[in-house]
């Protein structure tokens, strides 16, 4: 056969196929019993993408197709070796992690967050990562305490 006949992978292709993989934190990979189950459906979730990428007959578009998911299976596998569940904390008497925080800022504003591990952290749906400057700041500090200075001063003004 002529090599004119034959589908080769173009440059382009290949580097759409050869992702990097995902950084990997530094910090101690910290997760609370839901962040481990998360961690879990999500490994689920990218082998099975993973495995309907395989089923695609045009192997460029199966190479293209299968480049997330198994980057992902990847980060998601070393995450869950690494994983160190902690308990929720049994006192409300001071900030820790697994700990739903409510405080006051400077400005007025009341913002109510969980503390949990990086990769379950998401400010929007109300959680934030024990390693950001905010819950770094409120860890071990107790009701009615204040940290930060200036414009970024947070009063505790509740734990649970």
């Amino acid at each position: 056969m002529s090599v004119a006949f034959t589908k080769e992978e173009s440059a382009e292709t290949a580097s759409e196929t050869l992702l990097p993989d995902r950084p990997i934190s530094p910090h101690p990979n910290l997760v609370t019993e839901a962040g481990r189950k998360a961690l879990e459906r999500q490994l689920l979730e990218a082998r099975a993408a993973y495995e309907a990428a395989q089923q695609l007959d045009d192997v460029n578009e199966r190479r293209r197709q299968s480049a997330v998911p198994l980057r992902d299976a990847r980060y998601l596998t070393e995450r869950l070796r690494t994983a160190q569940i902690v308990p929720d904390p049994a006192s409300t008497e001071a900030v820790a992690f697994g700990s739903t925080v409510t405080f006051s800022r400077a400005d007025g504003r009341v913002q109510t967050y969980r503390i949990v591990g990086e990769d379950e952290a998401d400010p929007k749906a109300g959680s934030i990562s024990f390693v950001s400057p905010v819950a770094r700041s409120l860890m071990g500090k107790a009701l009615g305490d204040v940290v930060g200075s200036g414009e970024q001063e947070l009063e505790i003004v509740a734990i649970a």
